[in-house]
């Protein structure tokens, strides 16, 4: 589904990433861990098309996308979640999730003129809520709930734009454990569903729970990859979470 290989990034002259390959399979979750500074952020943002890098290509299936701006990378098929939520405060809910349902309406301005009717897209959204668990707000206005339903809201809100991969930038980081676990099953469902996720994140054992693959990197450098007891049984891998200490456990 999603190809990344040999992305090297640098950064006036430091190099944050460095020769980094590997490949989400179609209808996986594949974790994306590591130490903080070890360049996660910097390969999603890569993916996404926001930093460019020195070295490397990018593929969605068959395509290229390294010349391709974020625009057309998300019209491609790429949804993003990022880990600091910013849903429309003025809007509800539902609309939040509805709005992002009829991007397509706005692909060409002219012809939005003739399409007002936003019944497709509610409907589409009201689904999306239903799977994600938020449909019992629909009608509230984000400012008024709580982290839990916001970090779901804004998977709702990836999804609304029909990928065929969700890259998701620690959907669980601020939950707790309740939360994260309920964020994690909804994932899961996701999975099920068929659709393919590249996953950021810290609690690891979530993580390791739903995830099929991981692939760890350190220092920008991948430094493991393979089924998640395994990996995190590696001593080179534990060496580099004994290093961040809370990650270890969180």
């Amino acid at each position: 589904m999603l190809q990344v290989n040999g992305i090297t990034v640098v950064y006036g002259g430091v190099t944050a990433v460095k020769d980094v390959s590997f490949n989400v399979k179609d209808g996986e979750i594949l974790g994306l861990i590591g130490p903080n500074g070890a360049g996660k952020t910097t390969l999603m943002r890569v993916i996404t098309g926001t930093v460019k890098p020195a070295q490397g290509s990018i593929f969605l299936e068959e395509t290229c996308l390294d010349e391709k701006p974020p625009f057309k990378r998300i019209r491609l098929g790429i949804g993003l979640s990022q880990q600091i939520v910013h849903p429309f405060k003025s809007m509800s809910v539902l609309d939040n999730v509805a709005f992002v349902a009829g991007y397509m309406k706005t692909k060409y301005p002219t012809m939005s003129i003739f399409r007002r009717s936003r019944a497709r897209e509610r409907q589409k959204a009201k689904e999306i809520m239903r799977i994600l668990g938020i449909e019992d707000v629909a009608d509230q206005k984000p400012e008024n709930l709580p982290l839990g339903y916001l970090k779901r809201l804004e998977v709702a809100r990836a999804k609304a734009l029909n990928p065929k991969i969700l890259l998701l930038d620690e959907p669980l980081a601020g939950l707790n454990q309740l939360e994260a676990q309920e964020l994690a099953d909804k994932l899961l469902e996701l999975k099920h569903l068929g659709y393919s996720i590249l996953l950021i994140e810290h609690n690891l054992s979530e993580v390791i729970r739903i995830c099929d693959r991981l692939v760890v990197i350190d220092n920008g450098t991948k430094i493991g990859e393979g089924e998640p007891q395994s990996v995190m049984n590696n001593p080179v891998i534990r060496n580099a979470y004994l290093g961040e200490g809370h990650h270890a456990t969180s």
